[in-house]
């Protein structure tokens, strides 16, 4: 599909994980279901500009085709869309944002589509949630002509990444990580009871990677029970709805909250009289959610062991010396294949 930049730029305006705090970004984030409400009014309203929204629990991008041929002016107006959907003032936005233009823009869609620039380098699901962003703009019809050759580049780029070349090595994912975690401080994980509270894409893959790994018993919790029902039969678990979690919890030893939430799942007090009950057991929490599902103050309660993503990158990354002439190797095709594109 071809497509004329004459007059346009190609924009990214990306909070991520070294741009902005967690804070921030999840004051901006969006849950599947909201960025799919956005989507349907901004058609409703009959808005024909060209955009795409990413959001994930280490970035929140948009990716935008803006007649102009300003990127500051580009940035300005991207900011200006997230402060009508979130009301934060687009100044603040753009004060922990990152702003690519052009073939800069490409670039950095090219690297993250292929987990270059994630916060665990190399990781696999920035893929798939990049490929559902777009098929959702897709379908609210807005990625047109340009974005669609842009983003099936990506998806090209992408591919040959990670099949010339080893910047995945060590099958890079958020649920083998958070297995690894946990079997550092558990070692056998068939005693040990394991709670995911959400089934989206990332509660699927971290009950997976325990199922995989042999744990003794995997419950998945959603707010609707049919979907989490559904999900635990493809794995051998139990079911529960979300509202319930707290006797789940309580026989818990790994928790993992994937959760979508406007507010914790549990605060604070919740957690300290949880840990009462358990009589000195300790309870291991890895909180994937964004917002946060489980209060970060925890962490100073005894026995509690609260990891999040920032302690999983560190794990991921551990080896990232063995992958850095991979990764060089990796950004010399894309900015070769960036270069075909003609955007500047």
């Amino acid at each position: 599909m071809s497509a004329d930049f004459s007059g346009k730029v190609f924009c990214v305006l990306s909070c991520n994980f070294r741009s902005s705090s967690a804070a921030v970004r999840e004051r901006l984030s969006f849950s599947r279901d909201a960025l799919e409400a956005f989507y349907a009014t901004n058609k409703k309203l009959g808005n024909a500009k060209e955009f795409l929204i990413l959001s994930t629990c280490n970035r929140v991008e948009i990716y935008t085709i803006e007649p102009c041929e300003n990127s500051a002016v580009a940035g300005t107006l991207a900011a200006q869309l997230l402060e009508k959907i979130h009301g934060v003032a687009a100044e603040k936005i753009l004060g922990n944002a990152e702003i690519f233009s052009g073939t800069a823009a490409a670039q950095h869609l090219f690297e993250v589509a292929s987990g270059m620039d994630s916060q665990m380098v190399g990781e696999a699901e920035i893929f798939g949630q990049l490929k559902q962003a777009y098929e959702l703009a897709l379908r609210a019809g807005t990625a047109g002509a340009a974005l669609n050759r842009i983003f099936q580049k990506s998806f090209q780029a992408a591919k040959w990444v990670r099949a010339n070349t080893a910047i995945a090595q060590g099958q890079v994912s958020i649920g083998n990580v958070a297995v690894d975690l946990a079997m550092r401080i558990f070692g056998d994980l068939t005693r040990c009871s394991v709670f995911v509270a959400g089934v989206g894409d990332a509660g699927r893959r971290v009950a997976q990677a325990f199922s995989n790994r042999g744990a003794g018993r995997i419950t998945v919790a959603s707010r609707t029970f049919e979907k989490a029902r559904a999900f635990a039969e493809e794995i051998d678990a139990s079911a529960v709805e979300l509202h319930s979690l707290v006797p789940q919890i309580a026989r818990a030893d790994i928790v993992v909250g994937c959760a979508s939430v406007e507010k914790p799942l549990l605060h604070v007090s919740e957690i300290e009289k949880l840990m009462r009950s358990r009589a000195g057991t300790p309870l291991f929490f890895i909180d994937l959610g964004t917002p946060k599902n489980f209060a970060p103050e925890a962490r100073e309660i005894g026995d509690v062991w609260l990891y999040d993503m920032n302690d999983l990158a560190g794990i991921a990354n551990e080896n990232l010396a063995v992958r850095r002439l991979e990764i060089e190797r990796s950004r010399r095709e894309i900015t070769r294949r960036v270069a075909l594109l003609g955007l500047d």
